[in-house]
């Protein structure tokens, strides 16, 4: 007997490239059946018709911070009410965190709302041992930061991310020496560019020839706020003409036209709005005493002195490159999501939804089901996860279950808070998570180490 059967329901079927329709049981947290039979259940949900998906997977997303005995989950729950059930923290080189400790927090907690992998943020190792943003690592500290990365791995990080960007100093030859950590092919490396494409694609064609270089897989991290403006076109052309010859390269990218970064960040250093081409007034902060007010010259200066941690919007990207990344033949589909203070981006709260209403059924800019692969399959077969991202007999029984004709993003740029609509239920382990807008069960997921 099925613990729990979702009958009358489509599921997406990447092997034939198409939403077929099936009834779906689940047992012991694991799909038991696929097909046009009713078998026995314990309970049965009639899903009307709607989409039963893999739950989706956030490959590049910044964790929870975890400080307290009292710490609450804020972005990991946002993850969950968007139809998430795995999400990759530890991006762009930031780590919020010790692995050990993160992990002592999720067990303390009970669990979190999504499963969560994490990678060893390279930038974070180089603050602990007082590197400046423009220095670049003598040969003992980066000795010292691969031993720090080397823990991070056997704690069971799922590799490293760097972020160049923000720590200019970073050399082409430090990101190789930390690589060196391990030459395991399996293990995930992802880098946030060393400049957006403001006057060429040289930091796309240093990433590709960072993957060509080392063993293990790689990652292009959130290609939209490098190359969306005015650069996607040549970007992806070599991307595609390098992931066909490379398949452990990759990259992911969000359905927005504007970044998230920290005010204090070398991205706004001087000049960054003359190579935009835009204005202190589309910087838009979020968090008080300036929450939902736009820059001029006199605040944005004083918040980069005074509130460097502030979390600030950047609208600064093309909306039809944003949509040529999306629907490019490559890439996967992952939110980005930071928050500080429970303020930030919508896309922590809308990224997924967003693509399956806007790009998919309104703009048509690509299928469902191709769609539902770059957020789920693809992902997965990148973090070796043989049991998620796809609707199969054995495979674990983490679904988003959503109607493909009113789905889409809630959240705004002046209030994230407002959950997406259309996700009618979220399985996480064959256990409801979430039923609508009403969250069942908010300590589902387990960290997942590296094997």
């Amino acid at each position: 007997m099925m613990d729990l059967l979702l009958v009358n329901g489509r599921y997406p079927d990447f092997a034939g490239g198409e939403i077929v329709s099936g009834n779906v049981g689940i047992k012991d947290g694991k799909i038991a059946y696929v097909g046009d039979e009713t078998p026995e259940a314990a309970k049965t949900i009639d899903v009307k018709g709607h989409v039963v998906s893999p739950g989706f997977i956030d490959i590049h997303m910044h964790e929870e911070h975890f400080q307290t005995e009292g710490d609450k989950y804020v972005i990991a729950q946002m993850m969950l009410e968007m139809g998430v059930t795995t999400a990759v923290g530890g991006n762009c080189g930031l780590q919020n965190q010790d692995l050990s400790y993160f992990k002592g927090a999720i067990e303390r907690l009970g669990g979190s709302p999504v499963n969560y992998i994490m990678l060893a943020g390279y930038n974070q190792f180089r603050y602990q041992l007082g590197i400046g943003r423009y220095e670049t690592a003598n040969e003992e500290q980066r000795k010292e930061i691969r031993k720090l990365l080397k823990r991070e791995l056997d704690e069971g990080a799922y590799g490293v991310s760097f972020g160049i960007e923000y720590d200019p100093g970073i050399t082409y030859d430090e990101m190789l020496y930390a690589a060196g950590v391990n030459d395991d092919p399996n293990l995930l490396l992802a880098a946030h560019y060393r400049s957006d494409c403001i006057d060429n694609i040289d930091s796309i064609k240093e990433m590709i020839r960072f993957a060509d270089e080392i063993p293990m897989k790689f990652q292009i991290s959130h290609l939209s706020s490098c190359s969306a403006m005015g650069f996607m076109k040549e970007s992806l052309e070599a991307i595609n003409e390098a992931m066909d010859k490379n398949p452990r390269l990759n990259y992911d990218t969000y359905p927005y036209s504007a970044f998230s970064t920290l005010m204090g960040s070398a991205v706004f250093e001087d000049g960054c709005f003359d190579a935009w081409k835009k204005d202190y007034s589309d910087i838009l902060l979020t968090d008080d005493p300036y929450k939902n007010v736009r820059c001029t010259k006199e605040i944005f200066e004083k918040v980069r002195e005074e509130y460097p941690d502030m979390l600030a919007v950047a609208f600064v990207m093309n909306e039809d490159e944003i949509a040529a990344a999306i629907a490019n033949k490559y890439g996967m589909v992952a939110s980005d999501a930071i928050i500080t203070n429970g303020n930030g981006h919508p896309r922590a709260a809308g990224t997924f939804p967003r693509v399956l209403g806007k790009y998919v059924r309104e703009e048509k800019v690509l299928s469902l089901v191709d769609a539902l692969r770059k957020m789920t399959l693809e992902p997965a077969k990148v973090l070796g996860l043989d049991k998620k991202g796809i609707i199969e007999v054995g495979a674990d029984a983490d679904l988003t279950v959503f109607d493909p004709d009113t789905i889409i993003d809630g959240a705004t740029f002046q209030d994230l808070h407002i959950q997406p609509e259309g996700i009618d239920y979220v399985f996480i382990g064959g256990e409801m998570a979430a039923k609508g807008k009403e969250t069942i069960n908010g300590r589902l997921g387990r960290f997942i180490s590296y094997k």
